[in-house]
């Protein structure tokens, strides 16, 4: 159900940035990396005249996406053409749809298995391979992908120092059975502040050291995994920072115009990015500079050794504000407009019809 919910949803926003220019190298598929229950493909990119000890950042597709499409439809690889001091691990996930375990016990806990467990192998194996800073590890993704963020973040924060997700949900909010969570998509699944923070705790037990900075962006506008999901990630990761659920700062059209930045301490912030659906845009820029990988106003740990950002095109997507729906509220074009339980718009606006997908979901064409 998770795959042909995301499918054209998703894909919409990386499709957006093929005329972006190339990385100047390919990705190389690696293997041997080390215990993967199952079976997570893992392919990197190295970019030329590297520097000695770089960074690793491990980039997460969304549902029914690939490493390849992650690799193309995100200028991560071409930010690491033009800075020469990270490397980018694109994981595959092994779902014949392309989601990614992010509801098991197994992926929840440090060590015990599911995807995660892949996925760090291939970080110790790349800290040990190619020179990897250890220090500088980081991890983000979009939707399935900005859930895995979310699960390495609380099952393995002895591997990461930063992470950026966009567009997903809390830490162990599809916890269950199936892939999908009715519940926790629709933003129906709520807990305490308290709560949501023993789940990232329950990750790894028994573990006293540094937690890796979070930032969180989701779009108000998003009908698949439900805005609401953003507050209660707000929730979640101030309680694991001992932060007020207050911002201790905001800051207006940041990273650009009409989205908010809420800043609740050094190790926590939550992107609100106004009228923008489940297709946001990823902000490399922005996030480089919160993984401290160049210099600029978001980079909490800037040092002279790190680089300036170089004026260059973003690669993405752009940030176009949706057709509003007419005023017989009409879902918009690519919005969910029907399916078991649902209880929103069942018309879509001119030029589009709502097509069923299954029982669950229909989204308008």
């Amino acid at each position: 159900m998770f795959r042909s919910l995301l499918l054209k949803i998703v894909t919409v926003s990386l499709l957006s940035t093929i005329g972006a220019l190339a990385a100047i190298n390919q990705l190389t598929q690696i293997s041997g990396f080390g215990t993967n229950p199952t079976n997570v493909r893992m392919y990197l990119y190295r970019p030329p005249n590297l520097v000695a000890n770089p960074a690793l950042i491990v980039a997460m597709h969304y549902c029914t996406g690939t490493a390849q499409a992650y690799f193309t439809g995100t200028q991560y690889a071409n930010r690491a053409d033009t800075y020469k001091n990270f490397i980018v691990l694109y994981p595959h996930a092994p779902d014949s749809g392309g989601c990614w375990d992010v509801h098991t016990n197994a992926t929840f806990t440090h060590n015990a298995g599911g995807d995660s467990l892949g996925i760090a192998s291939a970080v110790r194996y790349a800290i040990q391979t190619y020179g990897v800073d250890p220090a500088r590890v980081f991890a983000t993704g979009t939707s399935s992908g900005a859930m895995m963020t979310n699960v390495l973040a609380g099952a393995y924060p002895d591997l990461f120092a930063a992470a950026s997700a966009f567009a997903g949900v809390p830490y162990a909010c599809f916890a269950g059975a199936g892939m999908w969570s009715n519940a926790c998509a629709g933003g129906t699944l709520t807990k305490t502040a308290q709560q949501w923070g023993d789940l990232v705790r329950s990750g790894y037990p028994g573990y006293t050291g540094p937690r890796p900075r979070i930032q969180i962006f989701h779009g108000t506008a998003d009908t698949t995994l439900s805005y609401r999901n953003h507050a209660e990630g707000i929730k979640q990761w101030t309680n694991v920072f001992g932060y007020s659920e207050t911002a201790a700062q905001t800051q207006q059209n940041s990273p650009v115009s009409g989205w908010t930045r809420s800043i609740y301490g050094p190790n926590f912030q939550s992107i609100s990015a106004a009228n923008t659906p489940h297709n946001i845009a990823v902000q490399e820029n922005d996030v480089l500079q919160w993984f401290g990988l160049i210099t600029g106003p978001n980079n909490p740990v800037a040092t002279t050794s790190v680089p300036p950002i170089v004026s260059t095109t973003s690669s993405s997507a752009p940030v176009v504000t949706p057709t509003l729906p007419p005023p017989t509220n009409c879902a918009s074009k690519f919005a969910q407009c029907g399916g078991s339980g649902w209880g929103g718009a069942t018309c879509c606006v001119s030029g589009s019809s709502c097509v069923v997908m299954n029982n669950w979901y229909s989204q308008c064409q």
